[in-house]
């Protein structure tokens, strides 16, 4: 093969940068030739933004790298090996009325999880299927790496409503549990490795390893007594002892929301009364970043990029690239299809888990059964997943109620259905496939 080509749509993403420099760093094995980004017309300015960042970059590096930029996916998409996926339907406007409707009625409003994660998969899953749609026709044989939220319920959609059979889900949070273990035992990160198994921000850490050697029990011992592990979007109100001894698993950072869901609710309110949602704060983020990234003599990825709260997100996508053109045969976190790798998870549902990652794609690695205290939960969240995807797919209105009160963030059908009666109005512009079922 002459070179790589890579379609990433969404290229105007203030995480762009990352993904840049992820390429440029591993350009000696992974040789793209082409890197289109694209972008929507709404998003014409920071794709020009990014763009000439990104140029500059590969510029100072030195490596024959041709970036394009285009706002038509279908003058992009022909003849790629790959493409990435990193959309904001709605964009940030569309993440505050997630995360601050519920929280009128007493419900933890967050982008991925609950009712702001169901309207998320809403908005975006019937936009992603028709890029499949396109791929199927452009570049047939190209893999499709999702890192748009809520992944794992993309992928659910992306392996049920399309005939896409390269897809691929992918996640900071693995990642950042990793690095995470590696603080805490002031160690670096490539000497720690996690079985991981669950869902997309449903994920468990099973095993702990230091250099092959099983240390589950002493990082939990850490984590117990003060040792922190979170994201920055995602406060750390740390974790009682015995629950977490007992649950003898590490749980990963959004599992707060499910077993601290009082304590969390009660910050996101004091959050949302001093400072705003999350969506907020993170606009005035951008804001400064693309300052940052209009300077000129800018040519490299700026460090305020982590304050973000996704880093590490486009380098996990230059990762597993990277592995699959080059067989690498390691072992990566991913959202696949289950195939039996997780009992009690039907074997075409999407799963995120520890896979082998080589030419053909990820081979997921054997789990079984899930430990008692953690099941149920996964089971019910991909129920959820499940229903959230066909209520997106056909737009129907019960099916979306089904999903929004199956859903352990929402305490009963009567809330259930006031949240999705206003969230629906708010976001109709976004949600034309319910256009003829909402009465």
């Amino acid at each position: 093969m002459d070179g790589i080509k890579i379609v990433t749509i969404g290229g105007g993403s203030s995480y762009t940068p990352e993904l840049i420099e992820g390429f440029i760093n591993r350009y000696e094995e992974l040789p793209i030739r082409e890197l289109w980004l694209v972008d929507i017309p709404a998003g014409k300015e920071k794709l020009e933004i990014v763009g000439a960042l990104a140029k500059r970059m590969v510029e100072k590096a030195g490596v024959p790298m041709k970036i394009h930029l285009s706002l038509d996916r279908k003058t992009a998409l022909p003849g790629a090996d790959f493409v990435t996926t990193q959309i904001r339907v709605g964009q940030l406007e569309a993440r505050a009325k997630d995360e601050s409707i519920p929280l009128k009625y007493g419900v933890i409003g967050q982008e991925t999880n609950g009712p702001g994660g169901l309207f998320k998969g809403l908005r975006t899953i019937p936009v992603i299927l028709d890029i499949c749609k396109d791929i199927e026709t452009l570049c047939p044989g190209a893999w499709l790496i999702n890192f748009s939220n809520p992944a794992g319920m993309v992928t659910e959609a992306v392996l049920r409503y399309s005939n896409i059979k390269k897809t691929i889900g992918l996640c900071n949070v693995p990642i950042g549990m990793q690095m995470g273990v590696a603080e805490m035992l002031e160690v670096d990160p490539t000497r720690v490795r996690i079985d991981f198994a669950g869902l997309n921000h449903m994920v468990y850490g099973l095993e702990v390893y230091l250099d092959g050697q099983i240390i589950t029990e002493t990082v939990i011992e850490k984590l117990t007594n003060g040792a922190g592990m979170t994201m920055k979007n995602i406060v750390d109100l740390g974790w009682e002892k015995d629950f977490i001894q007992a649950l003898g698993v590490l749980p990963c950072p959004y599992h707060r929301y499910y077993y601290q869901t009082s304590n969390m609710l009660e910050q996101e309110q004091q959050d949302f009364a001093e400072n705003g949602t999350r969506a907020q704060v993170v606009q005035k983020l951008e804001k400064d970043l693309f300052k940052l990234y209009s300077d000129p003599t800018l040519t490299t990825k700026p460090p305020q990029l982590e304050e973000r709260g996704g880093a590490h997100y486009s380098d996990a996508a230059c990762s597993l690239i990277h592995s699959i053109y080059n067989d690498k045969q390691d072992i990566q976190p991913v959202n696949v299809r289950n195939n039996g790798a997780i009992a009690g998870i039907p074997a075409d549902s999407a799963v995120e888990v520890s896979c082998l990652i080589t030419k053909e794609g990820p081979k997921p690695i054997h789990i079984g059964e899930l430990p008692v205290p953690v099941r149920g939960l996964v089971q019910q969240i991909k129920s959820f997943e499940r229903v959230a995807a066909e209520a997106a797919v056909t737009g129907n209105y019960q099916t979306a109620l089904l999903a929004m009160t199956i859903n352990p963030l929402v305490p009963s059908d009567s809330v259930a259905k006031e949240i999705l009666d206003e969230m629906v109005e708010a976001h109709m512009d976004y949600l034309p496939q319910f256009h003829l079922s909402i009465v």
